[in-house]
């Protein structure tokens, strides 16, 4: 089928794509954040090719039909209802692709944030989204990662406030938002509803637990699985990856495999990456639960922890953390903190073994922390 690469930093052009790819007859578009070629056929009924590295750097490119995309955006408006949409968020990675289609299947045009992503531009940008029709205003809608959440609450403006409450509904998600982060948020009179999906679901497919109406969720091995009409289509040029992630049961259901794990007793609790753990002295420590433990606490609710190789143990846990965040306090001090609370929640065997403080910390384009450079910034940092 026809397909047409757009440049997956221009919110305009996406845009356009979009509606052509989503509303019209086509051409399907392609999303390359990796600035590599296609690696595949596109198979017919496709809206939209988005290609990411990810935060493990294997690049993926995921193929999503108009009507997963659809199914995704009317899904959300029965859950959260419908209105006006601010794009705040890269618009070639799927969760920016997804406030642009709940725009066009709305009938909308989105409010697009242009420039960097500051309080002041986030303010003025929900300003000038007021509106209202025969004299009943008109709701407002944006969808951000916690970073983003979390620059908005530290602004020292009430007008940044005034705008981030102005929001009927605030889908936060691409990774868990700190407790610290989402208490912050709810003081200031934000509406923040907690979002769970990736581009193999086209996007957010479980708000604060509850899968959207015709998603499944079960788990199976302690694997969070989801079924549904949101679901992708493949990987393009990747069939064995395709059907190692994208299975059917013998009732013909298709599941994916999310390689999260969880629990679901109608409320979908993750509780990390099946991946991210490491063998710490024959001991498995799930990082992502060490990483809960550290945002925690005070001061360090940006913290990314990651695994490095260790001479005595094999591998052990350390904390990255942009220096300014650590203020006036020692890294040692810190560290002790850590390793005591890590330690009295999950057991010695966790406790990281250092603090890394960096100048800045590494991110990925979609918000998320850049974890494979984080990986070799703190080996290297452990080795000088």
């Amino acid at each position: 089928m026809r397909i047409e690469p757009v440049d997956a930093s221009d919110a305009r052009a996406v845009l356009r794509g979009l509606r052509a790819a989503v509303l019209g007859a086509g051409p399907a578009i392609v999303l390359d954040a990796t600035g590599g070629a296609l690696p595949g056929e596109v198979p017919a009924g496709t809206a939209v090719v988005v290609t990411t590295s990810g935060s493990t750097g294997h690049s993926k490119a995921v193929a999503l039909s108009r009507s997963a995309l659809t199914a995704s955006a009317l899904a959300t408006t029965a859950r959260i209802g419908s209105g006006s949409w601010l794009l705040a968020l890269p618009p070639g990675y799927i969760a920016g692709v997804q406030v642009l289609v709940r725009a066009l299947v709305a009938d909308r045009e989105p409010a697009i944030l242009a420039g960097s992503f500051t309080p002041q531009a986030f303010a003025a940008a929900a300003g000038a989204m007021a509106s209202a029709e025969g004299g009943v205003r008109v709701p407002t809608y944006t969808s951000l990662v916690p970073a983003q959440l979390q620059t908005l609450l530290d602004a020292e403006d009430a007008g940044v406030r005034t705008g981030l409450a102005s929001f009927e509904a605030v889908l936060v998600g691409g990774q868990a938002l700190p407790p610290a982060a989402a208490e912050r948020a709810a003081a200031a009179g934000a509406r923040i509803v907690r979002t769970y999906g990736s581009s193999e679901t086209s996007g957010g497919c479980v708000y604060d637990g509850v899968p959207l109406d015709g998603v499944g969720v079960r788990i199976a091995d302690g694997e969070v699985l989801l079924s549904g009409p949101t679901l992708a289509d493949g990987y393009l040029g990747e069939p064995d990856r395709t059907a190692a992630v994208f299975s059917r049961d013998a009732a013909g259901v298709r599941w994916y495999r999310t390689g999260d794990a969880g629990t679901f007793d109608g409320v979908l609790r993750v509780t990390g990456r099946l991946d991210n753990v490491i063998v710490s002295g024959g001991i498995n420590v799930s990082l992502d639960r060490v990483e809960r433990v550290v945002r925690a606490l005070p001061g360090l609710s940006q913290a990314v922890v990651v695994g490095v190789p260790d001479e005595r143990w094999g591998e052990a846990s350390v904390v990255a953390i942009a220096a300014a965040d650590l203020a006036v306090r020692e890294p040692g001090d810190v560290l002790a903190e850590v390793r005591a609370a890590v330690g009295s929640a999950l057991g010695a065997p966790a406790r990281p073994r250092g603090i890394h403080p960096l100048p800045a910390l590494p991110m990925l384009s979609s918000g998320k922390p850049d974890r494979a450079a984080l990986r070799i910034a703190c080996g290297s940092a452990a080795r000088d």
